[in-house]
């Protein structure tokens, strides 16, 4: 019998959790753990010291242990999303992959923690016995009426924060929609008309919110199961209640004849395109209900073409998703030790992830969901789960709210340095660059990007434009990255943000081939083909402005061969009064243990001893660019003369050239890169060594072996480059690798936008 698709899905799900160990999670030491001392200081004796620091103050278990960092994940399996009641026991699965988006989007520990107790005071009592050992307790696909009682009971007797997601995570998503629906409306929450289907925990906690922003409870009518809400009803629990209409005053239908919301969290297929017709102009739908909603954003639409729609489902746009929410509004609580997540911080969530949807979408995002408009409007009204700002943009928001409602244990001290951290633990290369970018913001250079029309160089460009010092120029079809420009949302004006160089029609072209006729003529290239490079060739133009004058530093390379962009820089900007040349290629990587420089990577294939040593000293030049203190290591197969080989003789060679040009940093060689990386290893087998420390910079016998470390530490290690920095050039030319990122393409243009002279 043939595997349908859903069969096929359902295979691929069942060996993903399976293999190759049973589940999604483990535990990882974050100590060493190498010896008896080690031993001895993480257990016994001196384990104790951390305790007896505890019993004082129990505070300092934030101090000494990872409670500060470490989030229980608790579920009775009563009401688990799309599932219903299917035990403690199945719901693991779920509570695994709830703790690994923890780790993913905020890198905090979390524990999955399955509870066999359907009675909601009982469960409250197991939970707040946990409060010992973690930081903050999320409660998870727990039903409703049950899940109020156990959330009441918890945070009135526990002093961290109790925050059940599937109530409040979900309502600040939609509080964070609904901020935006509205500006596109052109409507406010104090005029709402909401009709809302389902009063369930999410349901409920939805409208606390909205409220909470200002809608009016007199403005809501609620439905249930059993129909409208209202205060001649006995089934209604004292959070429905709250919405209880006087009397059966309307039917759905009725309720939603001018209404400007409907919010279901109900049932599939519960709403009609004919029941939305009547309601108010620029209607919002949020039909929630998952799998199937409870009207199709397409059916919507049909029926109401000024429709703006919402779902649960990621096939559709705006899916309201918790993912948006939990992750960072727990960073933000338990970096500043808060007691609670109070309404100020859930409001201030929201507003954090509805500001990011109006911003222009990241790179990052843009990669992840390509083909996709991420766009401010109806169909942009909530950014995407794997946008990289959101850790920063909504932790610090959440943190600083907490602050200034005095539920912080650790008062946040310096706002902008906090997200300036956050936004580092997600990009990476940020506290690398720092530096640099520091040091870029104290000139004005032309930048020019020889592939103006790519998506990355746009994203880059605006970027530039956005620092507000370099101005960059962009080679490319006006036409073309005008498009690019509108597509993807970005907000960089052609001709006004950056200038443009049209190979098709620039009133320079005369002069431009004209200068690489001149510099070429005695090489073979003739008038004709001078012409011809100069209107098709990109790099060739973007090394005649520099050569000229029209631009400070180019950037190339987002396709195509590195050594194939070598030549026509090399061709143009080599020579002159500043006697450029290319020494070698430089590759910052950034590894979790720290950065790691290699080179050369990229320019010189074999090179001489001499070369060697002019890697060497630009390698250390451009190290101090980044605020680091250079360690070469010059690396061979030979371990300080233990071999007469060719490639030890050229680092021997090497290493005598450093000697005799008395170098203001630490080198050392020949050597292999274990004793270069371990400086203990490397006592032992030359105590003498002129190297202290572990080594930064790892200086290759030939280009094949610098490149495959590379990109070994790349794929194999999560290691990731800035550069390669093209070392000699006087920084007036750098090229990238095809893979670079618009974030790679920013931080070049940021080593290209400060003179070399600055370091010197």
């Amino acid at each position: 019998m043939e595997k349908t698709t859903e069969d096929a899905l359902r295979e691929a799900a069942l060996r993903y959790h399976e293999e190759p160990v049973p589940g999604k999670l483990a535990i990882r030491v974050t100590k060493p753990m190498a010896t008896q001392r080690d031993l001895s200081l993480a257990y016994s004796p001196g384990v104790a010291e951390a305790c007896l620091r505890i019993r004082d103050e129990a505070d300092d278990a934030y101090r000494y242990t990872g409670k500060g960092n470490r989030v229980a994940v608790i579920s009775n399996g009563t009401a688990v999303l799309g599932l219903g009641n299917i035990g403690a026991a199945a719901s693991k699965p779920v509570m695994e992959g709830k703790v690994a988006l923890f780790k993913k989007f905020a890198n905090i520990d979390g524990f999955d923690i399955e509870v066999n107790e359907s009675d909601p005071e009982k469960l409250a009592e197991i939970v707040i016995s946990l409060e010992p050992t973690f930081g903050a307790v999320n409660l998870e696909d727990i039903k409703a009426p049950e899940c109020f009682i156990v959330e009441r009971i918890c945070k009135e007797r526990m002093g961290i924060p109790v925050f059940h997601d599937d109530q409040h995570g979900t309502a600040i998503v939609v509080a964070a929609a609904a901020i935006n629906a509205l500006q596109i409306a052109g409507k406010t929450f104090g005029k709402l008309k909401i009709v809302s289907t389902g009063g369930g925990a999410a349901g409920i906690a939805c409208l606390n919110l909205l409220c909470d922003l200002g809608v009016k409870r007199k403005n809501i009518w609620l439905y249930d199961i059993n129909g409208l809400v209202h205060a001649g009803r006995d089934d209604l629990d004292e959070t429905k209640r709250s919405y209880a209409r006087p009397k059966a005053d309307k039917t759905m239908t009725e309720a939603l004849n001018g209404a400007d919301l409907f919010l279901g969290l109900s049932a599939p297929g519960l709403l009609s395109g004919e029941m939305i017709k009547p309601m108010a102009k620029n209607p919002i739908i949020f039909a929630l209900a998952n799998p199937r909603p409870e009207i199709f954003p397409d059916e919507a639409t049909e029926a109401r073409s000024d429709a703006i729609v919402a779902t649960g489902r990621s096939d559709y746009p705006n899916q309201v998703n918790n993912v948006l929410c939990f992750p960072f509004i727990f960073r933000g609580a338990l970096d500043v030790g808060a007691t609670q997540i109070n309404e100020e911080m859930k409001i201030a969530c929201a507003h954090a992830i509805a500001d990011l949807a109006r911003q222009t979408s990241s790179a990052e995002a843009a990669a992840v969901y390509r083909g996709e408009r991420m766009v401010f409007g109806r169909d942009y009204l909530i950014p995407k789960p794997f946008d990289p700002r959101l850790l920063g943009q909504i932790a610090a928001a959440v943190a600083k709210a907490a602050t200034e409602t005095g539920v912080a244990r650790k008062p946040l001290a310096d706002p902008v340095g906090y997200r300036a951290k956050l936004d580092g633990s997600v990009f990476r290369s940020t506290m690398l660059m720092k530096p640099v970018f520091e040091a870029a913001r104290s000139s004005s250079r032309r930048l020019v990007f020889a592939e103006g029309e790519d998506e990355r160089v746009l994203r880059a460009a605006q970027s530039v434009m956005q620092e507000g010092v370099d101005r960059p120029i962009l080679i490319g079809r006006p036409d073309v990255m005008a498009a690019r420009i509108e597509r993807e949302g970005l907000a960089i004006r052609p001709g006004t943000d950056f200038e443009i160089c049209d190979p098709n029609n620039d009133p320079r072209y005369r002069d431009y081939w004209q200068t690489y006729h001149a510099l070429m003529e005695r090489r073979g290239v003739t008038p004709e083909l001078a012409r011809t490079i100069i209107r098709t060739n990109t790099t060739a133009i973007a090394a005649v402005m520099v050569h000229r004058g029209d631009a400070d530093s180019m950037i190339c390379g987002t396709f195509g061969q590195y050594l194939w962009h070598l030549r026509y820089v090399s061709e143009v900007l080599s020579g002159g009064p500043e006697m450029l040349r290319p020494v070698g290629a430089l590759s910052p990587v950034i590894l979790e243990q720290g950065v790691i420089f290699i080179a050369d990577s990229q320019v010189n294939h074999d090179p001489t001893p001499e070369q060697v040593a002019e890697v060497a000293v630009g390698a250390a030049r451009h190290i101090r660019r980044f605020g680091i203190v250079p360690k070469v290591a010059l690396l061979s197969h030979s371990v300080f003369g233990s071999l007469d080989t060719e490639s030890a003789r050229k680092m021997r060679r090497a290493l005598q050239m450093l000697d005799e040009c008395e170098v203001d940093f630490e080198y050392e060689g020949e050597m292999h890169a274990d004793h270069a990386l371990d400086p203990d290893l490397r006592a032992r087998i030359f105590p003498n060594s002129r190297l202290t420390g572990q080594a930064n910079c790892l200086i290759f016998a030939n280009v094949d072996a610098a490149s495959g470390a590379r990109n070994i530490l790349k794929q194999l290690a999560g290691g990731l480059e800035v550069g390669p920095i093209l070392m000699g050039m006087g920084n007036k030319a750098h090229i990238v690798s095809p893979s670079v990122t618009a974030r790679g393409l920013l931080n070049i243009a940021a080593l290209a936008g400060t003179p070399v002279q600055h370091y010197a």
